[in-house]
């Protein structure tokens, strides 16, 4: 069995099943990893031998982009995914920190680099003469292209930068080793074969698509669809390529969920989804609409931490985490007491049983930050690895995701966090999708704010709102917000993650909305500037 992914699609390269799928045309194995083998020669040339060969790829989910990705693997040097909504100063400092000597983008994305100083970084487009000619000058095959190195399975195959949703991204490390991990795992949790073809529509410059996509592929022989993400098309890509399995990650399926229902939408090949992030709602109306299996986990581009879903998870809960898992208070840096919930569910020991999820054996899987010092010390405290995130685990060990480190809020003296409010919210029919988050108080402290997106066509009145947050036995009467938008659209990163930090810095404001406001001691909403009642 192959130990990394240079190995791995060694195997393949004799194979003639179809490899990547598109509109234009479809590859077989055998050609797709030639041509990535051209590819990974002609950087090998060009890189210079006494500086780390890092190539950076500024593309979008296309044929260039896997064959860039297998190229790396099999050239054995590291690919850096550089986030292609990034712009300016920003796109400068990622491609920089990853110490990128080449930088591989195609038509669509070479105006993003327009005016920046990359100082000597190798800029190449793929739409290029110049691109045609170092190809032309490098052809090979796999059984001839002589690698920058013969990796090892705990060596570096690509970074990946964290999502940016608590502050600059970061170069995560990823090995060749996870990539085969994660992908086998998931192989054979849904019985994926060559046979099968993989929906890819998540960034590939992400870690989902990379470990929950890509490398469910390269592992399975499955055929790839490399495509932009889009509500209104999925369907029908699905229908039209055959698509059995897709991934996800944020909030792909309350997108798809959004589009207008038809009679004959479970008329599809559509068979798995894994993804990370999807409501409980959002998880069984996508399976029942599109007739498919939908396995929602927990998942971090460190990939330190594991905890998965099993039979008989509870609703909200994000399920076990191995033994290596636990909730610790940062504070004390002592494990948190177990959650304690009230006769209608609601948690009524949040101040203590809320902490921050750790592997308590130290970093797992994670290689740590490149170039970053200081982050990594971040993570890395008292011999375990912190991840950033607020969880709470009841009595039996299921354990539910409470937001960020930054969603903590203290209102009136007491400790909420956002993720609980949250699910509570998504409960509400017409609702889309859902942030909460703190806004500061006049006085002393936080107030909850909530930024709704309500589903196409449906409405939302203050009264209802407040009927539904009156119905809600597990709500504590201080977690109703006292400021709530009703939005078009959330700001996000392109991974579909909320950008919550955005909403926050807007403060009680409307957006591009309406804003509604409650008295502080009342329950009654009004459009802001009118009163309401307390």
């Amino acid at each position: 069995m192959a130990e990394n992914v240079q190995e791995l699609l060694r195997e393949r390269a004799e194979e003639d099943s179809v490899a990547v799928l598109t509109e234009d045309r479809r590859w077989t194995w055998r050609e797709h990893l030639t041509e990535a083998a051209t590819e990974a020669a002609a950087m090998i040339e060009l890189a210079d031998p006494g500086r780390p060969l890092h190539v950076g790829v500024l593309l979008g989910n296309t044929p260039d982009m896997l064959r860039s990705m297998a190229a790396a693997a099999l050239g054995g040097y590291v690919l850096c995914g550089i986030n292609t909504t990034r712009r300016g100063e920003g796109l400068v400092k990622d491609v920089r920190r990853s110490e990128c000597q080449i930088l591989v983008t195609d038509a669509e994305h070479r105006p993003l680099l327009d005016g920046l100083d990359l100082g000597d970084v190798r800029v190449l487009d793929t739409a290029s003469a110049e691109w045609a000619e170092l190809l032309a000058g490098s052809a090979t095959d796999v059984a001839s292209l002589v690698p920058h190195r013969e990796v090892g399975a705990m060596d570096t195959f690509m970074m990946i930068f964290t999502s940016g949703t608590s502050g600059d991204p970061k170069a995560v490390q990823v090995a060749h080793l996870m990539v085969l991990f994660s992908g086998m795992n998931l192989i054979d949790r849904f019985a994926i074969t060559a046979d099968d073809v993989c929906y890819l529509s998540m960034p590939l410059f992400h870690s989902n698509a990379v470990v929950a996509g890509w490398a469910v592929s390269i592992g399975s022989g499955a055929a790839m669809v490399p495509t932009k993400f889009s509500a209104s098309r999925f369907l029908s890509d699905v229908r039209h390529y055959g698509v059995t399995y897709m991934n996800y990650v944020g909030k792909p399926l309350a997108y798809v969920l959004a589009t207008p229902e038809q009679p004959d939408d479970a008329d599809n090949p559509l068979r798995h989804a894994f993804g990370n992030e999807a409501s409980d709602r959002d998880i069984d109306e996508f399976s029942r609409r599109f007739g498919c299996a939908v396995m929602d986990g927990f998942g971090s581009t460190e990939l330190a931490v594991i905890i998965t879903r099993e039979a008989g998870t509870p609703k909200g809960s994000i399920g076990k985490g191995l033994n290596n898992v636990a909730i610790y208070d940062p504070e004390t840096v002592a494990e948190c007491p177990v959650a304690v919930f009230d006769e209608h569910g609601a948690l009524t020991n949040a101040d203590q049983a809320v902490g921050e999820i750790v592997n308590v054996e130290g970093a797992g899987y994670f290689q740590g930050y490149y170039n970053d010092d200081q982050a990594n010390a971040d993570r890395m405290r008292h011999g375990m690895y912190w991840s950033g995130d607020l969880g709470y685990r009841d009595a039996d060990g299921w354990i539910y995701l409470a937001g960020r480190t930054a969603d903590w809020m203290r209102v009136d003296g007491e400790n909420l966090a956002a993720g609980p409010i949250e699910r509570i919210l998504q409960r509400l029919e017409v609702v889309s999708r859902v942030a909460v988050y703190a806004v500061p108080d006049e006085h002393v402290g936080d107030q909850v704010m909530a930024a709704l997106v309500l589903r196409d066509e449906a409405t939302l009145a203050p009264a209802e709102l407040e009927a539904f947050l009156a119905a809600q036995p597990d709500l504590s009467p201080k977690a109703w917000p006292r400021f709530v938008r009703i939005a078009d659209d959330l700001p996000s990163t392109a991974t579909n993650k909320v950008l919550k930090r955005e909403l926050a810095a807007q403060g009680p404001t409307p957006g591009d909305g309406v804003l509604w406001t409650r008295a502080a001691r009342g329950t009654s909403y009004a459009p802001a500037g009118e009163p309401a009642s307390v």
